[in-house]
């Protein structure tokens, strides 16, 4: 049976089980290369990529879900730790830049560093050191041949992006200088001295000192103006990669989602401290998840400038976030959306960070507090609105809400929406990250606007018929996801599962739901893979995500919660993810898509069921091609 049968075929079951959006997810630096065009890291605008995107299309998803794309370092390779408004340049692809009648890198030089890419795992992992190294390289020399040959047509187009960019580039490249002058460390680092002092509050001064930082602002961009052009010039080519891989998956019919991450890199809280907290930052309660509690230090956007009738800073600048992010992706992956209704904050001055955040409270539910008398001017309930005799952090720490509350609560994400609308964009757009915790103000809040949460199939609690993670639970606005970047890969689960209670357990309630026999689904990993696969097709939740990792099969994790390694964030495919995804299917160890989908169909009523026999018929006869490997 051709692809397009199978893209066909695979189409009509996904609207037959009333699936609109069924996306994979993959990071920028975990795209595949073609050999000899990377730093060792992958980039969403390669040929690699193309091929890739391509592919997933053929399978038949929808879109495809990047992560957070800011700047990220040398050591820290965290896109969730990444600027907010500056584009990774890691992820420029290189072989494009060869290329044209304006080629900036020569091919010698993109040989040379192909050549010498670290294989870390036979090249399944990301050189993360070497390929920042090796990109600074490409792109300087990229900037130099522009500055000594400059054509017109290019030397418009770094014009018109830095007009249209004017507001956060002129700050982002003024960090670089910054670096240059206290020796490439972030400001929390830096040292005073003379004419030093002030660099660190450059654009946040006391009032005395407002003229001089203008005059040190300009002093600054005097004599670094290599540096900032630089910086412009590469941010310039990040940004038209990025709008020509939009126009690629235009092409293809998949839709495009960006992912906006809650927290703020050092370079952004030095930018916009104006906007922010300052004795307070943002963490993770305990909680079914991460029971301890996690210390993250984020930055907080100052409640007080956020009144929509009277904006101020911190409005102006998450309204500027979401435009720009609503110009550059068709959806918005938001992570962590209890930051924008209900953050849970602690002070970041304790001996103890842990100890901190596991004694944190809801920025906006705490009007008296003795450990945080500081929250009160803060507080949008009153104290007798709250429940006692839970923990702070409970979902029903609030025993109810008013509507005029709820407006309070809402302020960010009724910005948001409004940014969504005002792109031409359906407020489901918007995906909320709502994992093991859903506070009655975050709760209410999506109710306003309609938006469902994260319906994680693999942590699901099958003795408790009520558990938010079970499929069966799933509303049609949810998305359900049997995995993500931050979980064990459901491969790896269903063969550590075969011979325990969880996986007996699974088995059973699977059985039940597909007709299948509970010792088959005992004996086979792959068989448990697939039904736990099409109990989530077979959801009422219209949009599903499946992360990369676990459509290939793959058995390491993308990323561990908690932990630093190298292994973290560096996970990528090679340049034959084909023919590795091919095999995988042979072995039964990769998402066979029309098998889930055939399966999901037993979860379905006997009339449903007879109504789509020939669909399942098809369905059927194209997993046996795919189990051949013949996607």
């Amino acid at each position: 049976m051709a692809l397009a049968d199978a893209f066909d075929t695979v189409g009509l079951a996904l609207q037959s089980l009333g699936v609109r959006n069924l996306v994979v997810g993959i990071h920028d630096a975990a795209f595949p290369g073609d050999p000899g065009d990377d730093a060792g890291r992958g980039s969403p605008s390669s040929h690699g990529a193309e091929r890739w995107l391509k592919f997933v299309r053929g399978l038949g998803f929808t879109g495809v879900q990047l992560g957070p794309q800011g700047q990220t370092s040398a050591y820290n390779p965290s896109p969730y730790d990444g600027t907010i408004f500056a584009k990774n340049t890691l992820s420029i692809d290189l072989r494009s830049l060869t290329v044209g009648p304006d080629a900036l890198l020569s091919e010698k030089t993109l040989d040379e560093i192909a050549a010498h890419v670290p294989l870390v795992q036979g090249g399944r992992r990301v050189s993360q050191v070497y390929a920042f190294s090796a990109q600074n390289r490409a792109l300087a020399e990229a900037f130099a041949k522009f500055e000594a040959e400059p054509s017109k047509a290019l030397e418009k187009r770094v014009a018109a992006f830095r007009q249209r960019h004017a507001a956060w580039l002129e700050r982002d490249a003024l960090y670089q200088a910054l670096l240059a002058v206290h020796g490439e460390v972030g400001f929390r680092a830096w040292a005073s001295g003379p004419g030093l002092a002030e660099d660190r509050d450059l654009w946040d001064p006391p009032p005395q000192l407002a003229n001089a930082a203008q005059q040190r602002r300009a002093e600054l961009a005097r004599e670094h103006r290599p540096r900032l052009d630089a910086f412009v010039f590469a941010q310039m080519l990040a940004h038209e990669q990025h709008e020509q891989l939009r126009a690629l998956c235009r092409r293809l019919g998949l839709g495009l989602y960006g992912d906006l991450q809650i927290g703020l890199s050092d370079q952004d809280v030095f930018n916009y401290r104006s906007a922010l907290l300052r004795d307070y930052v943002m963490g993770a309660p305990p909680s079914r998840t991460t029971p301890e509690g996690q210390p993250w230090n984020y930055a907080v956007l100052d409640p007080e400038q956020t009144d929509p009738s009277r904006p101020g800073q911190a409005m102006l600048l998450f309204t500027a976030r979401m435009n720009k992010m609503f110009d550059e992706f068709d959806g918005i992956r938001i992570d962590h959306p209890h930051g924008l209704v209900c953050p849970w904050v602690y002070r970041p001055d304790q001996i103890d960070p842990l100890f901190a955040v596991q004694h944190g409270a809801r920025l906006f539910s705490s009007p008296d507090l003795p450990d945080h008398p500081g929250l009160a001017r803060f507080s949008i309930v009153e104290p007798e609105q709250l429940r006692r005799d839970v923990p702070r952090y409970a979902d029903d720490w609030e025993r109810f809400l008013l509507p005029e509350q709820i407006d309070r609560y809402a302020v960010l994400f009724d910005a948001m929406v409004d940014s969504a609308v005002h792109h031409g964009k359906d407020r489901r757009a918007l995906i909320c990250e709502v994992l093991s915790t859903l506070p009655r103000p975050l709760a209410a809040v999506l109710d306003r606007h309609g938006l469902g949460r994260f319906r994680v199939v693999q942590k699901a609690n099958l003795d408790d018929a009520s558990d938010v993670y079970r499929p069966e639970n799933a509303r049609p606005e949810d998305w359900i996801m049997v995995g993500n970047h931050d979980t064990l890969p459901l491969w790896h689960l269903v063969k550590t599962w075969q011979h325990t209670d969880r996986g007996a357990a699974w088995a059973t309630t699977l059985a039940a739901r597909l007709g299948l026999p509970a010792g088959d689904l005992r004996a086979s990993p792959g068989l448990l893979a697939h039904a736990i696969f099409a109990v989530m097709f077979a959801s009422a939740a219209e949009n599903v995500s499946v992360f990369f990792t676990d459509l290939f099969g793959f058995e390491e994790p993308y990323n561990t919660p908690g932990t630093i390694s190298s292994d973290n964030w560096s996970l990528r495919l090679g340049p034959s993810f084909e023919d590795e995804y091919r095999s995988r299917l042979v072995r039964d160890q990769a998402l066979n898509l029309p098998k889930a989908l055939a399966l999901s169909f037993a979860a379905r009523p006997p009339d449903f069921q007879r109504a789509h026999a020939g669909l399942m018929a098809k369905l059927w006869e194209l997993a046996t091609q795919f189990q051949k490997g013949r996607p």
